[in-house]
């Protein structure tokens, strides 16, 4: 199977993960060919702040999908899958129903590749996200998925203590850099301040760091947790 073959499946938590985790990646993955979807399975707002006015929540939310689509649409994502769990509270739903949304966008898709969180990031729903994947990607036979690559996520997995990232695969996003800097500036919501590592500034600093690892301008770096070839 060749790269312009293989179809790529990105499961985050909330609106913002996908690209902070991979954007540089999958975009470059899409200018070689490849097919990249996405499903956000937290709505990504509730649990912000107490909200009394209904209408003002579904406007927000509303708005979100919206930077969700022009941000995904920016890196070359073909269709993003939207699910409305609850933000920070994935622990409070059935793991089961979490699987189910999962495997009900493999079944559809048939991807080769999924991206998605790391284990032990701080976040309840980045962990939770990564069991469902697990779960809804078990290795029987007939299993399409045959890579499966878990992503950071700026102020989340470096927030995790102790730290126990360690990527053993990276991608050079030297080229596709600008693109994820694009996307993120849509989630302008999301955006902080440097030294805020959810910054343009961080994240570039971040691709820096990891690129002068490996005599590169700028790369993203991955665990990878399943690879068959």
């Amino acid at each position: 199977m060749t790269m312009k073959d293989k179809k790529i499946l990105v499961v985050a938590a909330h609106a913002d993960d996908e690209i902070l985790g991979c954007g540089g990646t999958v975009a470059r993955m899409v200018q070689k060919g490849c097919e990249a979807f996405t499903l956000i399975l937290g709505e990504g707002i509730t649990s912000r702040d107490e909200q009394s006015d209904t209408n003002k929540r579904e406007h927000e939310i509303k708005v979100l999908k919206k930077q969700v689509r022009e941000a995904n649409r920016i890196i070359g994502i073909k269709e993003v899958f939207i699910y409305d769990f609850p933000d920070n509270r994935f622990d409070s739903v059935n793991l089961l129903d979490i699987v189910k949304v999962i495997e009900t966008i493999k079944e559809k898709l048939k991807p080769d590749i999924i991206f998605t969180h790391f284990s032990n990031d701080l976040n309840i729903d980045h962990r939770i996200t990564y069991n469902s994947v697990i779960t809804a990607t078990r290795p029987m036979a007939g299993e399409t998925v045959k890579e499966i690559y878990s992503f950071e996520v700026l102020s989340s997995t470096e927030w995790s203590f102790p730290l126990s990232f360690l990527p053993d695969t990276f991608f050079d996003i030297s080229s596709t850099l600008e693109l994820k800097t694009r996307a993120m500036a849509i989630y302008n919501s999301e955006l902080r301040d440097f030294p805020h590592p959810r910054s343009v500034k961080g994240i570039e600093l971040n691709s820096a760091y990891w690129g002068m690892r490996l005599g590169c301008q700028n790369v993203e770096a991955f665990k990878c947790i399943r690879r068959v070839v």
